[in-house]
């Protein structure tokens, strides 16, 4: 945990198979710890194709079949169909937008949020920026992206800066943030609003 907090948490991605690893390690974390996860990282790396999701859209049957008996990740087969249907879904947005990583960073305008977080009881669990990407992801045909899981995905993937004001990878993260340019934004094929209250 103190690796990936130190090296890798709220480092801006703008890899779509990194973001599509996130995906799938965050879907399977819903309910569960992301300690938990975390030790099964590699396990999953092995077992979903080095988290290429070309690969993953094409298992099949039998191998999910194969996947709910692998003790290397968490063998929820709901999870397991989930991470195969994301991928199609994956395909589908690289597919219209060019990148998903185009897609996800529009829901902050292309920039890291930098949240000027001082205890970790004010760090939310959604926002938003969540609810709204959570909802399009759904109307994809995405699963396991609640609104708490494609959070998680925001901050994983340094789309939101949640480290404490006080940390030193916040001042970090907030550097890297400031070098980055907005990415050149596709116009936005759906309307983006916030859900209902």
């Amino acid at each position: 945990m103190l690796q990936y907090h130190d090296l890798e948490w709220g480092v801006p991605v703008h890899d779509d198979r990194k973001h599509f690893e996130f995906l799938v390690l965050e879907a399977a974390q819903a309910g569960l710890s992301w300690s938990i996860v975390l030790k099964k990282r590699e396990g999953y790396r092995r077992a979903f194709s080095e988290f290429d999701p070309e690969k993953v859209a094409r298992y099949t049957d039998k191998r999910v079949q194969k996947l709910t008996s692998d003790a290397a990740i968490i063998r929820n087969r709901m999870k397991i169909e989930a991470a195969i249907r994301n991928a199609r879904a994956f395909l589908a947005i690289q597919e219209e937008v060019g990148s998903f990583d185009a897609y996800c960073w529009r829901f902050v305008d292309g920039r890291p949020k930098l949240n000027r977080w001082k205890a970790m009881r004010e760090i939310p669990a959604i926002s938003h920026e969540s609810d709204v990407f959570s909802k399009d992801l759904k109307q994809r045909g995405f699963s396991f992206v609640g609104s708490t899981v494609v959070y998680a995905h925001m901050q994983a993937v340094g789309m939101v800066n949640d480290h404490l004001i006080d940390c030193f990878r916040y001042r970090e993260i907030r550097r890297l943030a400031s070098a980055i340019e907005p990415a050149g934004l596709p116009a936005r094929p759906r309307k983006l609003t916030a859900p209902a209250p």
